[in-house]
């Protein structure tokens, strides 16, 4: 106590020159409109600075959670460009109901969100490849066996044999699941066949790895009588029920004719970037269960369906 009191008694002159200054600062903006409207004006800058300071650091913080939304709902627009199995049933007429609600949802829709077919109703918009989210958290790329690994497991629906894809296209397929990661063989395995078609014809193939460059891949079976055309896109075929047909695979890089084969050797330079692969879909296929089974019972195996 003897310490502050000899303190204050000993810078008392400045002391309470600041306490003087102060006051007649207040007193000054109090009493005159023009330096009150100056202060205020200053102040509000200099806390809207720290307050946009402290925004940016929040921010920051908050990234992991805004990707996450972000794949969240990127997984749910990306869903709706894959049309239903359902889709291709569609007639130019179908027998539905004829009251007025029936109507006026045909004219919004332009199609019934139902069909009556085999005398049973079959929603026409449920989508068949639901998404889900994933962060690629270890990869591989220059073995001959290249796997990647994945944030979701099983606790999220991930199940062996699903088909994952990215925003520029198919990746590979899961091979192992825990309970929160999950490990997939991607395109670049030697093992991996995806049945593939060419866009612009429809001609149907299997593509394989060549084992080399992790930018190109090999599209098998593609007859020599097919006329062929360097950049054309080659999709998948739907063929296999892992992915939705139509995700993009890549592009025709070039095409030779063997002198003793009867099929092109066709090259296609891939759409994925997997030394840059960050964030990827799980396809959960509903009918593949079923379709598996039946087809199984008929003895078929499905193009393009091998399994590493």
């Amino acid at each position: 106590m003897n310490n502050l009191l000899n303190f204050l008694f000993r810078y008392r002159g400045i002391l309470v020159f600041a306490v003087l200054e102060v006051l007649s600062l207040y007193l000054l903006v109090r009493n005159s409109s023009y330096q009150r409207a100056a202060f205020f004006n200053s102040a509000n800058s200099y806390v809207g600075q720290v307050l946009d300071w402290r925004t940016q650091v929040q921010d920051y913080f908050r990234l992991v959670d805004v990707n996450k939304g972000l794949m969240q709902e990127n997984a749910r627009l990306r869903q709706q460009l894959y049309p239903p199995a359902l889709s291709r049933r569609q007639a130019d007429t179908l027998p539905v109901s004829k009251d007025s609600t029936t109507q006026a949802r045909l004219r919004l829709l332009g199609r019934p969100d139902s069909l009556l077919l085999g005398l049973r109703q079959l929603a026409a918009h449920d989508p068949d490849y639901p998404l889900i989210p994933a962060r690629v958290v270890n990869s591989t790329l220059r073995r001959v066996d290249n796997y990647l690994t994945l944030n979701v497991g099983s606790v999220d629906g991930v199940r062996n044999g699903m088909g994952v894809v990215s925003a520029e296209g198919v990746v590979g397929r899961v091979k192992v699941t825990s309970e929160h990661y999950t490990t997939i063989t991607s395109v670049l395995h030697s093992k991996t066949a995806i049945s593939a078609r060419i866009q612009r014809d429809g001609t149907i193939g299997t593509i394989r790895w060549l084992g080399d460059d992790p930018t190109l891949v090999l599209l098998d079976n593609v007859p020599r009588q097919n006329k062929l055309l360097r950049g054309d896109t080659v999709v998948t075929s739907g063929y296999n029920a892992v992915f939705p047909e139509g995700v993009r695979i890549g592009t025709i890089e070039s095409f030779v004719k063997e002198p003793d084969k009867n099929f092109w050797t066709v090259r296609v330079r891939l759409a994925v970037d997997f030394s840059r692969l960050t964030y990827v879909y799980v396809v959960t296929s509903r009918p593949k269960a079923e379709r598996d089974t039946v087809e199984a019972r008929a003895g078929i195996k499905a193009e393009g369906d091998e399994r590493p």
